[in-house]
């Protein structure tokens, strides 16, 4: 799989996952912040399913960027 998830998207993705997560976990916004997992796994694997769908890479022509993400 190649990654299509650039250095900012990943950031801001695993910054608002672990959010999600963190508001889960303390109860403020209930079962729904559970949903912050998506993001955060997108973020870490530098991977969206949904990308390749609708034509978007964020990672730039390097899709790889130089590290070992694409297996």
């Amino acid at each position: 799989m190649k990654c299509n998830v650039g250095n900012v998207d990943r950031m801001l993705r695993m910054v608002v996952g672990l959010i999600l997560i963190g508001l889960a976990v303390t109860g403020t916004i209930g079962a729904w912040g559970w949903i912050g997992v998506v993001p955060l796994a997108t973020g870490l694997f530098r991977f969206c399913p949904a990308y390749p769908l609708l034509g978007i890479n964020t990672a730039g022509s390097d899709s790889c960027g130089g590290g070992g993400c694409c297996k």
